[in-house]
């Protein structure tokens, strides 16, 4: 099952959007920098605040674009606070 994740890393106060099937490999990665040039390897202590179940990987890649063309850590806070908000976004797809 594919998943939409956003991490936040409180010592760089940023947050990261992303899409995987395994979120802990994936995690574990993101914080021992495993790909070089990335954008989180300004941080080590990423951790995982939102997890969303998507039903294939194009669901998943249609989120995470939505939300990093938003370019808004406002939108990002409300994502977090009401993952409804995702359901609402692929059902107008």
């Amino acid at each position: 099952m594919y998943q939409l994740y956003i991490l936040y890393s409180p010592s760089s106060a940023k947050f990261y959007v992303g899409e995987t099937y395994n979120i802990n490999e994936r995690i574990l990665k993101h914080n021992q920098h495993s790909h070089a040039g990335s954008f989180t390897k300004i941080a080590n202590d990423w951790e995982l605040v939102l997890l969303f179940n998507c039903q294939n990987k194009e669901e998943a890649v249609f989120l995470e674009n939505f939300i990093k063309r938003m370019k808004s850590k406002n939108f990002i806070k409300k994502i977090i606070a009401n993952p409804s908000i995702l359901g609402d976004v692929l059902s107008k797809k």
